[in-house]
């Protein structure tokens, strides 16, 4: 009896991470299959083409300057012919630093290690967008919003070693985190999404914006506080954490380049990289009208449409201020800066929020339907995947 008594607390203590796990199994096998048909394709492709499927998703284009700072740190750079300088503290470090403690901790090469670690994060990233959802509109849309996010057209991305599934990963579980009350693990969350990626920052706004809200008005049924003063130093401390991750590497950049709090924004604005709300993507899209490519730049004019009325959606669903602030952040980031403009499908790949419209009304449909619909769409992703990896261009 009194082991039996004993024993009870940690049964009680894991069993809602077991049972969250259950609930969120159908949604993660569900989108390991689509991603996992995803670099079969690739497979087949890289076979009829000559190409290596392994080498497009673990060491090519930014996954090549991700292992160079796992394996030799920062200070390694390209002086291109016209004077510009890339250098590789353009990448936030936590991606390297996985790579490089579990390349450390086992024979893979940091190479392969990014994989383990993208393909691992993917798994976290789907499992926090199905916890989201779950929670807001019920397991069927949960499901489905996981399924959506795995068919994007350039879903092959959550495949390769790239920062995108880590920074998802971490974005959906700070915010759900904020969605629960729990501040102090949504400031480190955060935290850790803005050692991740420039695009961080979209994290730490939701959160201090959540608590700022949560200040004002009080704690309300159902709110992102759980009230008394302990539940507010927490929250506090979740606001202090929250920046910490983005700010400290960004003023170790500064300081090592002699760039102080400008420091970083000159590393990327020698890759090109900038804010400049959108016109440089404009001109972009202006260029394809007056060209031949005529139907590329319609086709871009679609996309941004959409985009922008997917966010639109979101807020006449009036999903939680948190997830509109992150969503509404990346999508400004993505579309009004400068830089590489076949990267900026890529970049939205985050702004998950943007899929729950769509996975509410698929959610009202029979499974038969809902079949029919995403079927065509994870073929053409698949497709489109391997076609895109095997270009001449970054993803």
């Amino acid at each position: 009896m009194t082991a039996l008594v004993s024993a009870s607390p940690l049964r009680s203590t894991a069993s809602p991470a077991r049972t969250a796990l259950r609930r969120a199994a159908p949604a993660l096998l569900a989108y390991a299959a689509v991603r996992l048909f995803g670099v079969a394709v690739l497979g087949v492709w890289g076979a009829a083409a000559g190409s290596s499927p392994h080498q497009l998703l673990s060491a090519r284009w930014d996954s090549l300057w991700y292992t160079r700072v796992a394996e030799l740190g920062y200070g390694y750079e390209v002086r291109l012919g016209h004077g510009d300088v890339h250098s590789n503290l353009a990448f936030f470090p936590l991606l390297p630093w996985l790579k490089r403690l579990f390349s450390a901790i086992s024979p893979l090469s940091s190479a392969d290690a990014g994989l383990v670690v993208a393909w691992t994060a993917s798994l976290f990233a789907a499992w926090g967008i199905f916890a989201i959802a779950d929670r807001l509109y019920g397991r069927r849309a949960g499901t489905l919003a996981v399924v959506l996010w795995a068919v994007l057209p350039v879903g092959i991305v959550q495949s390769m070693a790239y920062s995108e599934t880590l920074f998802t990963a971490l974005a959906a579980w700070s915010l759900y985190a904020v969605l629960r009350g729990r501040w102090v693990w949504a400031g480190v969350l955060a935290s850790l999404a803005g050692l991740t990626r420039p695009v961080g920052a979209a994290v730490v706004a939701a959160v201090w914006v959540a608590a700022a809200v949560e200040l004002i008005r009080g704690p309300r049924d159902g709110g992102w506080g759980d009230g008394g003063p302990r539940g507010r130093w927490r929250m506090l401390l979740g606001v202090v954490l929250a920046p910490l991750g983005a700010a400290g590497y960004v003023l170790w950049v500064g300081h090592r380049t002699g760039g102080g709090l400008f420091g970083y924004l000159d590393v990327q604005g020698q890759w090109g990289n900038g804010f400049d709300g959108g016109w440089a993507f404009a001109r972009f899209i202006g260029e394809r009208l007056a060209s031949p490519a005529f139907a590329a730049g319609i086709g871009l004019i679609a996309g941004v449409v959409l985009v922008l009325r997917l966010y639109r959606l979101c807020v006449r669903q009036r999903q939680p201020l948190p997830l509109l602030v992150f969503c509404g952040i990346v999508v400004a980031l993505a579309l009004c800066a400068s830089g590489y403009f076949g990267s900026k499908p890529r970049l939205l790949m985050p702004a998950f929020p943007l899929l729950l419209p769509v996975a509410v009304a698929l959610a009202r449909l029979r499974t038969s339907r809902v079949a029919l619909v995403l079927g065509p769409v994870a073929l053409a992703s698949a497709v489109y995947g391997a076609f895109w990896l095997n270009g001449t261009g970054p993803p």
